[in-house]
């Protein structure tokens, strides 16, 4: 009896061990296979719409836009009073000193006319020496007691000077005269070569021509002008290096840094304007001169960057598709700067998005149905 009851007992704990082990092995199968189905969903989903993480990045990039070599200072040059040209100690190509005299007009009626100041001058001169001793002496009449009316002392000082504010005038009128006869002598104003001679000696020269004279250039010193486009302006450091070639030289690249720009806009092409200083001691290049310019750019803060193949252009606006949760999103964005396959954009993202690389328009937002 007690062996057939151990017998029974010894049979319903295999049976309850056959039990579980059918139990666990059912349950582990369920979920292997809930694990296959949502790893095949997955897939099915990745390869029905490929997607690539968004880029939160700042780097640095390169552009090559033509420039124009100019010279560090230009100028024409024009006569401030009328006359005739009398010399002309320059022509094309010369190179002068600052001070260097150019050129010499004549103006006979503006001789006269400072002989005539300075006669003037003189005789205001002479009378206003003659009213001071006058003065001096009844002041020193005056010392006496009754000797001199204080009213007669007073019409002395009086006559003196007015003779001096006389003379004052007479003294600015010369001067002035002086000055305009400096004006028939004509001087560079700065260190650099005559580009143009448009006169020749006995010409009429003056405020009434539009004709410059002579024009001069600033050669041993250039200025290398780059209009930036606007997408690029936020991108420009204070010491921004600039590398650059001219077909004059095709086998040359020269270095410069950046000297100035004015930080705003042109409003005509809505560039910014760069400027380098370039020595130019050797004479290689010359002013106007047309330059392809290399520059390194970078933005003052990290921006979102895409596969240039995930932006979808539309009648309606340029757009990035973003794949979350199964759920599809299109977000409208800005293009920025392009640097090889990537693309800057501008939108309402976050570094946790993936965009579709294979963005169309047939592709509509909301849950994915498979």
């Amino acid at each position: 009896m007690y062996k057939s009851i151990l017998i029974n007992k010894k049979s319903t704990i295999a049976l309850a061990v056959v039990c579980s082990l059918m139990l666990a092995f059912t349950s582990c199968s369920k979920k292997e296979k809930e694990i296959v189905a949502q790893q095949k969903e997955e897939t099915k989903t990745t390869n029905q719409y490929p997607t690539a993480s968004i880029q939160f990045i700042n780097p640095e990039y390169s552009i090559s836009i033509p420039a124009e070599l100019k010279p560090y200072e230009q100028v024409a040059i024009y006569a401030k009073v009328n006359g005739f040209v009398k010399q002309l100690f320059v022509d094309r190509g010369d190179h002068v000193r600052k001070g260097q005299l150019l050129a010499i007009l004549e103006a006979p009626e503006m001789e006269q006319q400072y002989l005539s100041s300075k006669s003037s001058e003189q005789k205001i001169y002479s009378d206003y020496l003659y009213s001071k001793q006058a003065y001096d002496r009844l002041l020193e009449a005056s010392k006496t007691n009754g000797a001199v009316a204080d009213i007669e002392l007073e019409r002395a000082k009086s006559v003196m000077e007015s003779a001096k504010s006389a003379h004052d005038a007479s003294k600015a009128g010369t001067a002035h005269s002086s000055q305009l006869q400096q004006y028939l002598r004509i001087t560079a104003p700065f260190d650099g070569v005559i580009t143009q001679k448009n006169v020749s000696v006995g010409a009429l020269a003056g405020t009434g021509s539009n004709t410059p004279l002579l024009m001069m250039a600033q050669g041993a010193k250039l200025r290398l002008t780059v209009s930036l486009p606007e997408k690029h302006a936020s991108s420009v450091s204070k010491t921004l290096p600039a590398t650059f070639t001219v077909s004059s030289q095709p086998n040359k690249t020269y270095n410069a840094t950046l000297s100035r720009t004015s930080g705003l806009l042109n409003k005509d092409d809505r560039s910014l304007t760069l400027e380098f200083d370039v020595d130019n001691l050797s004479a290689e290049l010359q002013g106007g001169d047309y330059a392809q310019v290399n520059l390194k750019l970078q933005r003052k803060a990290p921006s979102y960057w895409v596969d240039s193949k995930s932006i979808l252009r539309t009648q309606s606006g340029i757009f990035v598709l973003t794949l979350k949760n199964d759920e599809i999103k299109r977000i409208k964005v800005n293009e920025g700067i392009r640097m090889e396959s990537l693309t800057e954009v501008f939108g309402d993202f976050s570094s946790e998005d993936n965009v579709l690389l294979k963005p169309s328009e047939e592709i509509k937002e909301g849950p994915i149905n498979l």
